[in-house]
């Protein structure tokens, strides 16, 4: 059985403590009405074991098993690290 797992492309906002960011991640959808394209943004926590990002890294993250309450996603890879 072959289970295809979400990917979340997003930005870090925060360390939220020990092996824990949170992300932001932006989409595009069309206005039902308008017709016009608008973003919309939510904020995902995800577990990072080696403690390696910092605020503005642009990172993928993967669907895994629930890490804790809010925890559904683990680090799969840094696209491009923020500016320090």
């Amino acid at each position: 059985m072959i289970t295809h797992k979400r990917e979340l492309k997003g930005v870090v906002l925060k360390k939220s403590g020990d092996k824990t960011v949170s992300i932001l991640v932006t989409r595009s959808v069309k206005h039902v009405k308008y017709h016009k394209t608008v973003k919309k943004f939510k904020k995902y926590l995800i577990h990072d074991e080696k403690n390696q990002l910092n605020i503005g890294d642009k990172v993928i993250a993967i669907e895994c098993r629930p890490l804790s309450k809010r925890k559904f996603f683990r680090l799969k890879s840094i696209t491009l690290t923020g500016v320090k």
